[in-house]
Formats: C-alpha cells, structure tokens, sequence
C-alpha cells in the first residue's frame, strides 16, 4: 500500500482550482477529494528512486472553505489518522477560495532552518512558521495569510543540523568533500523531509497556498557572488552534483508549485517527466542546460490575487556575472520582469516585487558593495581588484547595490511602474536574506511616483541573528555610517545611486514575519515575532496608505 511520505502542499489556489503537492512511498495514483465535491487526480512521477504528484484540484466555488482528504490508490492518507483515544491536534486542511473583490492577506519572510524535535533544545530560537500554525489552528475560522511568501533559504544545503550530520555520516564518510553539506540530490529530499515533516509547519503548508523563489543556501552561501566564484566552485570536483541535485530537487519541491495549472499544462519538461517511466535523466538534462546557459531557464513567475499582482524575481540563477557587463537579471529575465510590471497597469491596485535579496539596504551597505563592485572590475587597478574579489566574499558583498546599473534599472522600472493616471496604489518590494526586518521609503531626486513605493524586509523565520548583525545593520542606517559609505563610493569613483531612501521602521532583530493587508487600494502591514510556546507576538502595525 502506498503511503504518504511528505505533504501535502497547497500550492496555488484561485477562485476556482488549486494543486496540492504530495510525495507517496511508491507509485500510484494521488486524489485529493473536497467536503464540496470539488477533487483532482494525478498519477505520480519519478525522479532519483522518489514518487512525486502534484494533483490539479477543480471545480472549486469562489468565496468559499471546503476541507479536503488526500487518499492514494483510493485509500486515505491526509488527514493523518488519529491514536486511539487522542484529541486531534490539528483541524481539517482547508481549501479557501478567494472571492473577486475581496482583500488579499499575505505574510512573508525567509530563512528558515529546520526546527529540531519538539524535545530537543533549539539553538536559534521558536520558528515564525510554527507559530502562525498554532494560532490558525487555535482558531482554524479566524485570521490567517491568503497566500505565504517563502522568499528564499527553504533549505540549507551548506548548514545542516546534527540529526542530518548523523544521517550523512551512516551514507558516507564526512571526511570527504563537502563533508557534513548534502552532496546530491538524495540527501537534498533529506532536507525537505527534515524542514516539512515538523508537524506545524506541515499542517501549515497543507492548509495556506504558498509561493516560493530560491536564495543562495538553497544551494550554497553566495551562489552565483560573481564569475570569479563560479570559476572556482566548476574546479572543485563536488560542485557539479550539488548544483544539479539542487536545482533538480527545487524544481520538484519548490518550482512546480508556483505554477497555474495553465501553466504546467503547457510546461513541456513537466509532461516529459509525468510521461517517463523515470524522469530522472530528463530532469538532470534540463539542470545542465539551466547550469550551461542560466538565460534558457526561468525561474521567476508572476501570480495574480484580484487586483494584487505578484512578481517573484529569480535574483541568483539568473545573472550575467561578466565583470565588464555584471547584472542581477540576464537580458531576457530583465526583460520579462518589466514587461510583467508594466503589463495593463490599471488591472492591478498593488504591485509586489519578491527578491530575496533587498532593493534598499542601510546607506554604508549599499555604498560598501557599490565601492566593492568598482574595484571588482578595476576601477582602483588589479591590486584593488583582487583585493575586492577577496573582500566581497568574504563580506557577502552581492546584493542589488553590488549591481549598479541593475540596481538603476530595477529603480527607473519602479518608478514607471508607479507613475501616471493607471499607477497602483502601492509598489512594495518583499525581501528577506539579511536576518532582520526593517522598512525604507524612497526619497526622488525629482518628481516621486504617484504610487507609494517601499522596501520591506523580514528574515529570518528561523535562524540565528549573531551580535555582529544586530551591531551591524544598527550602525548602517547611522549619520556617521553614511559619512563613511560616502568616502567608499568616492574612492570607487562610483555614480551617486539615482534615488535616496530613508528608514522608516526598525531594524527588528528576531525569528518573525511580515503580512500585508491590502483591500481596495489601501495597505496595512504588521511585523510579527516568534515567542516561546508558540505566540507570534505584534512589535509594528501602520497603515501604508489612506484608507
């Protein structure tokens, strides 16, 4: 008999379909069966020994709840059973449907690592995710996200804990590179179990529809830092099998999942894989093809919320790491994201742009890594070059800012998107990456957009804030740390930045995540922190704009 070895996931989900993503034990057949009589089945598909469906849910009504049961090959699996005598813990999984005209709610964060078993100590702190479980679950018809952005950092492939140390160590000797970091594409589906099978964070992800986008530690700390690294990382005999096994694994466990079922319909490597006996081969060839020419895959996608329209932006697999012509998107990929945004502009109230790595950083970082990214392509001379090179590893020296004309680009594309009779009410740019929450409004050198336009940022959901980083972003937004980031752009003979900004709320140190209320064309945004026993605690709550 099959069984259910992870999930399920609910997905994408609109007014009248959804997919629920599913790993079974075997092959078989995955059905999801609604309370309403809305259900969907698909056969699963294999890749590397793993059976895998994602089951396109129809027939759903707009406006409404329905629970729903997963069952492979007719027998139920979801939700699980209970013990004998025990009260359930978890309510139904759920389907909501949103309604045309209705608000949307949408909570966002990255970087979480993998909470330990509920009896061990946790070394970083109570989980964000676990604690927005506990309160649904509390009151399963009270408030919860319309959609959870996952804005990077699901997995750490570099950074595991020590029940996978323990794994890794009975399948190899750790002594051998990469040591105690997975190496191919088995040990990647460890860290999904490890990271899905926490029981919160699994009803969780069964219940509200999820978007996800990679950062680096999905694959390893930097990736992609600049051509230098990459050169590097293809001399290390290691590096082929983790970078395939982890772009295979995501385009499985993560990349799926944010398509419309439209979309996977006319997704060709998608009916390959369903169509083979194994996918594995297929999967592994459209891995290299992405390794060889980043530019031939895309990992961004654009979802629609009634008059919220989301872009989440590939910002590591798809630069051009070329000194002499550095981006943060390949051409196609900038491209596309400006023809996304600017699109029949009046259809949407709110524009959302998820990059895992933030647009507006505190001044000295911006100024650090655009005085970095000139020395990198010999603005001081080779000395100064390699001595950048070194650095800008060194200090993760790679975000927006390390690319200037990306970051120029990226600004001009906001404020046309946020201009004029058709401008949204807001622009607001999701980020995580930098273990820390804060927000920064742009200040126009000239006339500002009609839209508001913000950066937030919120990391992580679960891992660590060393002192150096509460140190560190604090002094960053500072008068004196701007002083210094200007003597760095001076001497990197670097272009003032075509727009200023100013912090308007944090830094906020913590485990903790962001929710969005937008309706009609107001906004509201509450940052939320992880307490023990799992409470999410309200540290900020403002309206962003007039109600």
């Amino acid at each position: 008999m099959a069984e259910l070895r992870l999930g399920p996931l609910l997905r994408y989900a609109d007014g009248s379909s959804a997919t629920v993503w599913v790993e079974a034990s075997r092959p078989c057949t995955a059905e999801v069966r609604c309370a309403d009589g809305a259900r969907g089945a698909a056969r699963t598909f294999q890749v590397a020994g793993h059976h895998y469906a994602l089951v396109p849910v129809t027939g759903l009504t707009p406006g409404t709840t329905t629970s729903y049961d997963v069952l492979l090959d007719g027998t139920r699996v979801w939700p699980p059973p209970d013990a004998a005598g025990s009260p359930r813990r978890f309510p139904p999984s759920v389907i909501r449907t949103p309604h045309e005209g209705d608000g949307v709610r949408v909570a966002f964060g990255s970087c979480r690592w993998a909470a330990p078993p509920p009896d061990e100590h946790d070394p970083v702190g109570p989980d964000a995710l676990d604690a927005l479980a506990a309160r649904i679950a509390a009151d399963p018809d009270g408030e919860r996200p319309d959609v959870l952005l996952l804005l990077g950092d699901q997995v750490y492939a570099d950074e595991t804990s020590e029940a996978t140390r323990r794994w890794l160590a009975a399948r190899r000797d750790l002594g051998d590179p990469p040591g105690n970091e997975v190496a191919d594409y088995e040990e990647y589906t460890r860290l999904y179990h490890e990271s899905w099978l926490d029981p919160e964070v699994r009803w969780l992800l069964s219940t509200v529809p999820s978007c996800m986008i990679f950062d680096d530690h999905d694959v390893i700390d930097d990736w992609n830092t600049s051509a230098a690294w990459l050169e590097d990382m293809r001399a290390t005999p290691w590096w082929r099998e983790r970078l395939l096994s982890g772009l295979m694994s995501y385009w499985v466990h993560q990349h799926l999942g944010n398509l419309s079922p439209a979309e996977l319909a006319a997704d060709p490597l998608y009916a390959a894989v369903r169509e083979l006996p194994d996918g594995t081969d297929e999967l592994r060839a459209f891995a290299c093809k992405a390794d060889a020419d980043p530019s031939a895959v895309r990992w961004s996608y654009r979802r629609d919320f009634g008059r919220v329209r989301l872009l989440m932006v590939d910002t590591r697999a798809a630069r051009v790491l070329d000194e002499d012509d550095r981006a943060m998107l390949d051409p196609g990929e900038s491209e596309w994201l400006r023809e996304q945004a600017l699109t029949d502009r009046g259809s949407y109230d709110h524009l959302l742009i998820g990059t895992s790595l933030p647009w507006l950083l505190p001044h000295l970082v911006h100024d650090a890594e655009a005085w970095n990214a000139a020395l990198c392509r010999g603005e001081r001379g080779a000395r100064w070059a390699r001595f950048g090179e070194d650095l800008r590893r060194r200090a993760d020296l790679e975000h927006w800012a390390a690319f200037p004309a990306s970051f120029a680009a990226l600004t001009g594309l906001i404020a046309q998107a946020g201009s004029g009779a058709e401008a949204p009410a807001t622009v607001l740019v999701l980020s995580g990456d930098v273990h820390h929450a804060y927000v920064a409004e742009p200040v126009w050198p000239s006339a500002a957009p009609d839209a508001r336009v913000l950066q937030l940022t919120c990391s992580p959901v679960h891992n660590s804030v060393p002192l150096s980083i509460r140190i560190g972003f604090r002094f960053g937004w500072s008068a004196a740390a701007r002083a210094l980031g200007r003597r760095f752009a001076r001497h990197g003979r670097c272009e003032r930045p075509p727009v200023g900004w100013r912090k308007k709320g944090g830094p906020w140190f913590g485990n903790q995540l962001m929710t969005l209320t937008l309706n009609g064309r107001s906004a509201r945004l509450r940052l939320e922190q992880a307490q023990p026993n799992r409470v999410l605690k309200t540290v900020e709550e403002s309206v962003l704009t007039p109600t």
